[in-house]
């Protein structure tokens, strides 16, 4: 197979989506259009905008195939969504918003047929966030249009299909806490039997697979008249994930930082998770079972803007050693239904005539701690790796390496899940080296253990 020179990747996150062309000689992301992923708000449910995304992903690659051009794709999503696909090969429902609470009766009933944590390492969350979840509503909720499903796919696959025609199913999506999958044996979960939906889920591909070339009315329509190759595409934590996986021996741990802050141990076990507390096993892409954590970093991060104002790094970088003399605190939760204090309101501690500056480095502590603990949870060693965006928040670094007192290290760039994405195509982006976070002077050990008795209390 040819090498492509260059790729581009539609990576759609909860909150953006973007399509991004990488040169694959250098790894460097060489174009880059974005636009929101919005929520419509029904009938018959909260849903994803997919036409207008669709819509921006084809004018987005048509202006791309102008220039700078590019022969390959590949794509990387947000997880815990599926797509229900009919005879024709359109949506027989549309893909569901993963925030939906269903009503009580159908969360009771799904209650009672969900495997064990210890078969799926899938803990219960809340609406949506387990596949197996969504998939039950929709089976109850609109039994006439669920009945005319012929296939079930994961998200990344869903837009390769769109793309090739091709449907698939894929092992890190099927493995993202989805209830579905069995990640110690490779294997579909019973749920599927339960649910009887077996013969509806899509063949399991390898995210490296090439699906196929593109419809030819795709191409006619963006404007490519040489074959483009399309890739199975990936889990977007996971994709962040992928390039540590490549030449670097275990143990050490992945923090991949944007809607959601998701922690790998890899190199780690899962037989010490805790399903109360979101830690669970996620699959990587190859097949491998990884001890994971998370809680809504960056949606707090985003709630937390709104009200403070924007961040200023140096103002709350300078103001950690007050914080932690006056013992300013916030604890969680910033954003319910998530992460290791399930049912916890946040909560200002000592914040009496405080400045906005010394909010905002309490707020970067808090996240700061809430990582820690999530990393405490699923056993994490070694060295810890931070992307995406709260890799250049200082504070926020600079407190994780105090709190961990190992070395953490800041890798550039604002996100790694369009450089994982690539990867499937068979190129090795060209390796950036990550910045050591400098260790911090200031003592964080009394506020450390403040911050957790008050949580107990």
């Amino acid at each position: 197979m040819t090498m492509p020179e260059k790729i581009a990747v539609l990576d759609i996150g909860k909150t953006n989506a973007k399509v991004v062309v990488l040169d694959c000689t250098t790894g460097e992301e060489i174009a880059e259009r974005r636009a929101p992923n919005r929520v419509l708000s029904g009938p018959p449910y909260p849903h994803y905008d997919i036409e207008t995304l669709w819509t921006f992903v084809l004018e987005a690659l048509s202006a791309f195939a102008k220039q700078p051009g590019f022969d390959a794709i590949s794509i990387t999503t947000h997880g815990a969504s599926a797509a229900l696909l009919d005879a024709e090969g359109k949506l027989a429902l549309p893909v569901l918003d993963y925030e939906h609470e269903y009503p009580e009766d159908i969360r009771q009933a799904y209650r009672l047929i969900r495997p064990n944590f210890s078969e799926t390492f899938s803990p219960a969350l809340s609406g949506g966030l387990n596949v197996g979840a969504q998939l039950h509503y929709q089976k109850t909720a609109f039994p006439e249009a669920f009945a005319r499903t012929r296939s079930i796919i994961t998200y990344p696959q869903y837009w390769a299909f769109r793309l090739t025609g091709v449907a698939a199913n894929e092992v890190t999506s099927l493995g993202c806490h989805t209830d579905l999958w069995r990640p110690r044996d490779g294997a579909y979960s019973p749920l599927v039997d339960t649910l009887d939906i077996r013969d509806l889920m899509a063949p399991v591909r390898s995210a490296f697979d090439t699906l196929g070339p593109l419809l030819p009315d795709i191409a006619a329509r963006i404007g490519v008249t040489t074959p483009i190759s399309v890739h199975c595409g990936i889990h977007d934590s996971n994709a962040s994930l992928l390039p540590h996986l490549v030449g670097r021996e275990p143990p050490f741990a992945v923090v991949s930082t944007g809607t959601w802050v998701i922690n790998f141990a890899v190199g780690g076990d899962l037989d010490h998770l805790d399903p109360q507390r979101d830690a669970l096993a996620n699959v990587d892409a190859y097949g491998r079972a990884v001890p994971s954590s998370r809680f809504m970093g960056g949606r707090e991060f985003e709630m937390l803007t709104v009200e403070l104002g924007p961040l200023s790094p140096e103002a709350a970088l300078a103001a950690i050693p007050d914080v932690i003399e006056k013992g300013l605190m916030l604890l969680p939760n910033v954003s319910g239904g998530s992460g290791p204090f399930p049912g916890r309101e946040r909560q200002w501690v000592n914040d009496i005539e405080v400045s906005t500056g010394q909010r905002w480095a309490a707020a970067c502590l808090y996240l700061a701690l809430m990582t820690e603990t999530c990393l405490d949870l699923i056993g994490a060693k070694g060295p810890v790796l931070v992307e995406g965006p709260f890799s250049a928040n200082p504070a926020y670094l600079q407190a994780l390496a105090a709190l961990l007192g190992r070395e953490v290290m800041a890798l550039p760039g604002s996100t790694g899940t369009s450089q994982g994405a690539a990867l499937l195509a068979g190129i090795s982006p060209a390796s950036k080296p990550g910045r050591i976070v400098p260790a911090p002077t200031w003592n964080i050990d009394a506020y450390r253990t403040a911050w957790h008795e008050s949580l107990r209390r």
